[in-house]
């Protein structure tokens, strides 16, 4: 069977908000959901305009320049002095505030919000991943959680903490959806080691009977 991946639009014109462009500075990245990519020129036309210099970037596990997904929480480097999201919703601009440091300008273009997320909205997440390594550290008996999604699956990832910390006793944790509940069934593990969607770690960690970090946050 045939899988076709169609995409989505949104077609209506977007009209940047002057009292939004007004709070914007000079030089900014511009990010944007998939559905408003093909806006992408007009939009930072609205932003030239205005006398702001846009900056682009293709992030991971993306198609477009400018495309924003969940998952991109890596670190982004550039000449630049914010980022600036539109879309809907707060899942996909939250991803930029986890390992990035510049203030993150947001307009939803579906309730006509704007807000702002600065280092002070990071803080929090970033003292409970010190508090999770901290906790992996002096751990001994890790779970790790991985995938059977193909594109996802990152089985070197748990072949590689046992290479790295030969101390310590790695179970590998394998299923194509992690059910919460069904962690229980392992009281011996001390910590959770995440390969999987690093949202899960960040969004979903009250879900875990245990602490829980991203693979990616132990570097």
């Amino acid at each position: 069977m045939k899988t076709i991946f169609v995409e989505a639009k949104y077609d209506k014109e977007l009209i940047i908000p002057k009292i939004v462009l007004n709070k914007l500075p000079s030089k900014i990245m511009l990010f944007l959901t998939a559905q408003l990519i093909n806006q992408k020129k007009q939009l930072i036309k609205q932003l030239n305009n205005a006398g702001k210099i846009v900056v682009l970037k293709k992030t991971p596990h993306t198609i477009y320049e400018g495309q924003l997904i969940g998952c991109n929480t890596e670190v982004i480097k550039g000449d630049f002095e914010a980022f600036f999201y539109i879309g809907d919703g707060m899942f996909h601009p939250e991803a930029l505030i986890v390992k990035n440091d510049k203030p993150v300008h947001i307009w939803n273009m579906i309730s006509k919000d704007y807000k702002l997320l600065t280092l002070k909205d990071a803080q929090k997440l970033r003292k409970r991943i010190q508090s999770a390594k901290m906790k992996f550290l002096i751990s001994k008996e890790i779970g790790v959680l991985v995938t059977t999604k193909p594109g996802q699956n990152k089985l070197e990832q748990f072949m590689k903490l046992k290479k790295d910390y030969p101390e310590k006793n790695f179970y590998l944790l394998a299923n194509n959806n992690i059910e919460f509940d069904r962690l229980e069934d392992f009281p011996f593990i001390e910590c959770y080691v995440n390969t999987v969607c690093a949202r899960i770690a960040y969004d979903d960690y009250d879900k875990f009977p245990k602490i829980v970090l991203n693979v990616e946050d132990l570097a």
